[in-house]
C-alpha cells in the first residue's frame, strides 16, 4: 500500500508542476495577443480617458508577472475574476456550463465504454472473419471522421428528414430526466461514435495478443471454453491497457467536446469557450482553458493508477 501511495504522490506532483506550466501559457498567450483588451471592449468610439479608466480597473497597468501571480492565487480558490463582457464571476458563468459538459460525457462513457469492450471482446472472438472486418472498417470510418462531420450527419438524418431527435439540444430547469436524455441523445451519439472505435480496438488487440499466451493454450487444452477464456483467463490481465485508453478517452469527452457542443448550440463549457473567445472575454477563456487542462491531468492520473492497481508487475518493476 505504502508503494502505491508512492506512486500516486509522484503522479499527482507531476500533474500539478504540469498545469503550473499549462498556466504560465495560457496566461501568456493571452497577453501576446495583438491589440488592446480594454480597448478591444469598449470598442473603437471609446475616449482614451475611458480606456484608461478600465486599464486601471482591470489591472493592466500593472507589470504581467504580478497579473498572473494574483491570477492563479485567485484561480487556486477557484476565483477567475470577473467576465469583462457581463461583469458576473467568471466562477458562477461557467460553472454550470461545466456541470453540463460533465453530464454530456457521462453520458457518452455510459454508453461507449461498455459497448466498446463488449464489441472488442467479440471481435476478438470472430477475428478474421466478416463480422471482425465490418467492425474494424465501420469503427475506423468513424474514428476518421470529424466530430462536427458526424454531428451534422446525424442532425440530417435523425433530426432533419426522420424527425425522431430534435436538433438543437436545448436545455431548461423545468426539464425532467427522461426529456434531457432525449434532447442530448444526439449530441452523445456523436462522441459515442467518435471514442468507441479507439477503445474497442485496444481491447480486441490487448485480447488477440494474451491469447498466444502459454497460460491461453494450456486453457484451451483442457477444454474450456472460448468465452470462457477471453473473460477468466485473458481479460483480467488486459484491463491495464483498456483502463489507460478508456481514462484517455474519457478525458477527451471532457476537452474535446467543444466542436460537438458548438454544432448542437449545447450550453457546456465548450460553447461558452467559443463564446467567450469571440467576444474577446479573456477572464472566461483563461479559466476555461485551465479547466480543460485540469481535468485532462486528473484523468491521465487516475489511468496511471488504474493501471497499476490492475497490474501488480507494475507495482513492483524491479
Amino acid at each position: 500500500m505504502g508503494d502505491i501511495l508512492g506512486l500516486v504522490a509522484k503522479r499527482l506532483g507531476l500533474g500539478l508542476i504540469i498545469l503550473l506550466v499549462i498556466s504560465v501559457i495560457i496566461f501568456f498567450m493571452v497577453e501576446l495577443l495583438p491589440g488592446d483588451i480594454a480597448q478591444a471592449v469598449l470598442g473603437q468610439g471609446a475616449t482614451p480617458e475611458n480606456v484608461a479608466a478600465l486599464r486601471e480597473e482591470m489591472g493592466l497597468n500593472q507589470p504581467a508577472i504580478i497579473r498572473y501571480l494574483d491570477w492563479l492565487s485567485g484561480a487556486v480558490m477557484f476565483d477567475f475574476g470577473d467576465s469583462i463582457v457581463t461583469g458576473a464571476s467568471v466562477a458562477e458563468t461557467i460553472g454550470e456550463r461545466f456541470g453540463n459538459t460533465l453530464f454530456l460525457a457521462s453520458y457518452a462513457a455510459a454508453i461507449a465504454v461498455p459497448v466498446s469492450i463488449i464489441l472488442g471482446i467479440v471481435v476478438a472472438l470472430l477475428r478474421n472473419t466478416i463480422f471482425d472486418r465490418v467492425a474494424n472498417v465501420a469503427t475506423l470510418t468513424a474514428i476518421s471522421s470529424p466530430e462536427f462531420f458526424l454531428g451534422y450527419i446525424l442532425i440530417l438524418y435523425l433530426a432533419v428528414k426522420s424527425g425522431m431527435f430534435p436538433a438543437i439540444a436545448s436545455l431548461s430547469s423545468d426539464m425532467n430526466f427522461g426529456d434531457l436524455l432525449y434532447r442530448t441523445f444526439l449530441p452523445a451519439l456523436t462522441l459515442v461514435l467518435v471514442v468507441t472505435a479507439h477503445m474497442m480496438r485496444m481491447t480486441r488487440a490487448s485480447i488477440i495478443n494474451l491469447l498466444a499466451s502459454p497460460y491461453i493454450e494450456m486453457a484451451r487444452l483442457k477444454g474450456t471454453p472460448p468465452w470462457k477464456v477471453v473473460v477468466k483467463h485473458a481479460l483480467p490481465n488486459a484491463w491495464a491497457p483498456i483502463i489507460n485508453v478508456v481514462a484517455l478517452n474519457l478525458a477527451y469527452l471532457i476537452t474535446g467536446v467543444v466542436l460537438v457542443e458548438v454544432v448542437f448550440v449545447y450550453p457546456g463549457i465548450g460553447q461558452a469557450l467559443v463564446d467567450a473567445v469571440s467576444k474577446r472575454d479573456f477572464p472566461v477563456v483563461q479559466a476555461c482553458c485551465l479547466i480543460f487542462a485540469a481535468t485532462f491531468i486528473l484523468l491521465n492520473l487516475a489511468a496511471d493508477v488504474g493501471a497499476i492497481l490492475t497490474n501488480p508487475r507494475l507495482r513492483h518493476p524491479k
